[in-house]
């Protein structure tokens, strides 16, 4: 079977409309200013509205552009800087976490978090819902997993659901001796509850980081934080336990 030269092989008839509209967006749009609708925008750049959106997915993944409900496709503002290295012996909720605790439920964990937790099927967690709200704007949306014998002593806190039991967890949690972490992040795409969290539509690209918090020899919390693709460039200072996964249309867990 022959093989085909990098160089005879078309770019995409997207590819160089994402450019040209690229070049458009730099010189006759401001930052949050509205686009016009595809049906004039693919009249305007004589292309059908299959290649237009193609070419906006991928200005969207690139931050150029964001997509608003009940708003359109605005002109995007500078990716956010969100420094998501922390120090191997720190839990979630410690000095200096931006994280905002909203809510904490009880329930089964998604069969992923299951087996990274070691939990039978059936067995329920505490979930921790949190937010990282940067500029007033929220830009990532995580659920922290806690299985109940990393808590052992919650249950006798009388703290009721929503943040304040969040918060109960998350000092428990610290009460461990954190043995250390690993992460992974990967592009995906947003569920339709990340969606309503991050004030997105479903299936806009995010980026997706696993923790797992390890103590006594034991996976102790598992974290899943999604991060707006469109708003957030993610860095990780001089943590060197950095996994990239190949890009996937799947959540992590």
């Amino acid at each position: 079977m022959g093989t085909t030269q990098p160089e005879t092989v078309p770019e995409p008839k997207y590819w160089h409309l994402k450019t040209v509209i690229g070049e458009a967006l730099d010189s006759e749009f401001a930052v949050g200013e509205i686009l016009p609708n595809e049906r004039e925008l693919a009249a305007r750049f004589g292309v059908a509205r299959a290649t237009l959106r193609q070419a906006l997915d991928q200005l969207e993944l690139e931050g150029r552009l964001q997509r608003r409900r009940g708003v359109g496709t605005t002109v995007a503002p500078p990716r956010v800087g969100v420094d998501v290295s922390t120090s191997p012996n720190d839990w979630p909720g410690a000095g200096g976490d931006a994280w905002q605790a909203a809510d904490c439920t009880l329930a089964v964990p998604p069969a992923a978090v299951a087996r990274a937790l070691d939990t039978e099927g059936d067995e329920t967690v505490h979930i921790v819902r949190r937010l990282l709200v940067t500029h007033d704007r929220p830009v990532a949306a995580e659920l922290l997993y806690v299985p109940a014998p990393s808590v052992p002593d919650l249950s006798a806190i009388d703290a009721p659901a929503g943040a304040t039991r969040a918060r109960a967890v998350l000092r428990e949690l610290r009460r461990l001796t954190l043995d250390g972490q690993d992460r992974a992040v990967e592009l995906g795409s947003a569920r339709a509850d990340d969606a309503r969290e991050l004030d997105r539509l479903p299936g806009a690209p995010v980026l997706v980081v696993t923790t797992r918090y390890f103590s006594g020899g034991r996976t102790a919390a598992a974290s899943v934080a999604t991060y707006r693709a469109d708003t957030c460039r993610l860095t990780f200072g001089d943590a060197g336990d950095l996994e990239i996964r190949q890009p996937s249309r799947r959540r992590a867990c």
